[in-house]
């Protein structure tokens, strides 16, 4: 990502000046994205549940703005992963969310990704066919997955300090490009919510808001659903 650009820098000699050339270091932007593609987007929604969310600051904000993601997710074919963190005790994800999931993981780890979540988010490697194993390593073709990996990962939930900090923080790890929606996360003091937006922000991770995402992801008022989406943020 870091390259060497070169740089006439002044360099005094005697009463005079020469320039010499120095290197400083740039960061290469071309792989970067800049906005969200929802081609390569995948949504997770961690631990909206039904003991939880009456205790969570502005809950209901947070879980309607939560519905929204889902929905717009839906919409635009953008895969849509739950958690739920002890459910036994915490209750499962509210229904409304719940439905609109694709697989919902449960967990008794405060993070997603070791109990499931990372399998869903990167699809199983596909067998090599024919003969190709018989081959020497070096002309082996490497197996492909058995879908496009979508790498981007828009993420938002409850609580934000302690089980959507630890699974964000595990997926950049695993260098997922990852997306916290923040007005759809929520903790039950503000202190701690926007502690963890502060420091996923400090470990790379985007932050972003429902509006945000839904016009990232459909990019012109042109787009066909362009509508059906805005009805939803309305």
């Amino acid at each position: 990502m870091r390259a060497v650009k070169p740089l006439d820098w002044p360099e005094r000699v005697g009463p005079a000046y020469r320039f010499v050339t120095i290197g400083v270091p740039t960061v290469d932007t071309k792989d970067m994205a800049m906005l969200l593609d929802s081609n390569d987007s995948q949504l997770v929604l961690v631990d909206y549940q039904s003991r939880l969310m009456p205790a969570i600051h502005e809950g209901d904000q947070v879980l309607a703005n939560a519905v929204r993601l889902a929905r717009t997710a839906r919409l635009l074919q953008v895969p849509v992963w739950g958690t739920e963190q002890n459910p036994d005790k915490l209750g499962p994800n509210e229904p409304a969310l719940r439905e609109l999931c694709r697989k919902t993981v449960t967990k008794m780890a405060f993070s997603a990704v070791e109990a499931g979540l990372l399998d869903c988010l990167r699809p199983p490697v596909r067998p090599s066919a024919g003969n190709a194993r018989s081959l020497p390593r070096h002309l082996q073709k490497p197996a492909a997955p058995s879908s496009p990996e979508r790498s981007t990962v828009v993420i938002a939930g409850c609580e934000a300090h302690v089980c959507l900090l630890q699974t964000a923080l595990e997926l950049i790890e695993q260098e997922m490009d990852v997306w916290v929606v923040t007005d759809a996360c929520g903790s039950r003091t503000e202190r701690n919510r926007d502690a963890a937006f502060d420091r996923l922000a400090g470990a790379g991770a985007e932050l972003v808001t429902t509006e945000m995402v839904a016009f990232e992801w459909l990019r012109s008022a042109e787009h066909p659903i362009f509508r059906e989406v805005q009805a939803l943020i309305k």
